[in-house]
């Protein structure tokens, strides 16, 4: 089975797209990858990753979050900035259950083990998604490790709550990209719900966390806290950056090195956790 584009409906009703393929063979194992900040579902070299894991005979789904700036006709670039505006973290947490539901519609998730993979950003809504009972165990690729540490303070808080918004530049698409001071609300009534630290420490399911030494994005500290909270493991890739080496749009045939062995070791921790 090999659906692309596929819809789904995730936070406040807004339609989004999902892939999801599964291998030829028996399937035991599926894996549900959310992307980060700015972040798509066909960023880069993602769809290599998908094709990664169907080789070696996972299922994988991946996800556009509903409210990460894209639309369903124009998944790639950033044509809906309202959106993106009005994004929180509660939506994605939303977005992904909502894309486990989907996912039920197609394979009995009761009868396979499904484990969620994020990355950056994603990697900390994939912490807070690991109750569900249908997640068998979860995987970081970069991840934050708190989200409290992501908003500004003092002055330039004060600012975005008098404003009511502030703005991110996109390297990639050099837009102005806008964040709604509701973004920060949703954090301040959310507290508990959006503590990394809290529901990692009550992980009772099998945890990876991958880092790069050289992450610029993300320090490489904040694996070490999601290890030590979800009594899990952690891998460290010497001199490898925030993406692993993959870069938008990726035109190489092949995964970047140190993207592959974030592979085989997400792999390898699938298969013998079974």
């Amino acid at each position: 089975m090999q659906l692309k584009n596929n819809t789904y409906q995730g936070a406040q009703q807004r339609s989004s797209l999902m892939d999801l393929q599964l291998p030829n063979t028996e399937c035991n194992n599926l894996v549900l990858f959310v992307h980060g900040y700015k972040g798509f579902k066909d960023w880069g070299a993602w769809s290599l990753v998908q094709a990664f894991f169907i080789a070696n005979g996972i299922g994988f789904a991946k996800i556009n979050l509903s409210h990460n700036g894209g639309t369903t006709k124009d998944p790639i670039d950033f044509t809906d900035l309202e959106a993106f505006g009005l994004n929180r973290y509660t939506y994605e947490l939303e977005d992904i259950t909502a894309a486990m539901d989907k996912l039920a519609e197609y394979i009995s998730l009761n009868n396979v083990n499904l484990w969620l993979i994020g990355h950056s950003r994603g990697g900390g809504d994939v912490v807070l998604s690991a109750h569900h009972p249908w997640v068998k165990g979860i995987i970081t690729w970069a991840s934050i490790s708190n989200i409290a540490r992501r908003f500004p303070k003092g002055v330039e808080l004060e600012k975005w709550r008098e404003t009511g918004v502030r703005f991110v530049e996109n390297t990639r698409t050099h837009q102005k990209m806008p964040h709604y001071y509701s973004f920060y609300e949703d954090w301040k009534n959310n507290q508990d719900r959006l503590n990394i630290q809290l529901h990692a420490s009550r992980l009772s399911k099998p945890a990876l966390h991958i880092h790069g030494t050289h992450d610029q994005a993300v320090h490489c500290e904040e694996a070490k806290e999601l290890a030590r909270w979800t009594n899990g493991t952690l891998h460290l890739i010497p001199e490898a950056n925030h993406t692993f080496g993959a870069s938008h749009p990726w035109q190489e045939e092949h995964l970047p090195k140190d993207l592959q062995l974030v592979c085989e070791l997400s792999i390898e921790f699938i298969k013998n956790a079974n």
